[in-house]
């Protein structure tokens, strides 16, 4: 921060000093500046884009997955680019309710999907469930993905 504060006192005392010199240096530089923000701007909107046309559902399943894998996951991919990785964290809510009943931690699990889902594909499988709070049954909760974080192929 300290170097920061400098850059800033050091480009204002040649901006008043030198303003023929350092006003097109100046311009030239917000103008950069400017394009690079635009540009990760553009590039966090399409990402976000992207992920919102991912088709994932959780769901309790005991009955189709093993007894230490019960939470059934199906991914589709609606993009027109594949999918290269993507994690989520799991959260449960009773029906009609918004307290996250998952106990998401810094050390709780992060889940993952499959490497490489091509555009189109759909991809399933069983994991583990997430830490509840004490008292309620999985059967009777809602499982919702949540900050999603993905990359895509260009």
């Amino acid at each position: 921060m300290l170097i920061g504060i400098l850059l800033v006192l050091t480009w204002l005392i040649l901006l008043l000093r030198y303003p023929a010199k350092a006003l097109p240096v100046s311009l030239v530089a917000a103008v950069a500046l400017g394009l690079v923000a635009t540009f990760v701007i553009w590039q966090d909107s399409r990402e976000t884009r992207q992920l919102e046309r991912l088709d994932l559902r959780l769901s309790h399943a005991p009955q189709t997955c093993p007894a230490d894998r019960p939470l059934q996951v199906s991914l589709t991919n609606t993009n027109a680019v594949p999918l290269l990785e993507l994690r989520w964290r799991v959260a449960a809510y009773v029906p009609g309710d918004t307290v996250n009943l998952a106990d998401n931690t810094y050390t709780s699990a992060r889940y993952r999907g499959p490497g490489e889902l091509q555009a189109g594909a759909t991809w399933q499988e069983c994991l583990p469930l997430p830490a509840l709070r004490s008292g309620y049954r999985p059967g009777t909760l809602e499982f919702r993905a949540e900050h999603l974080q993905g990359r895509f192929s260009n």
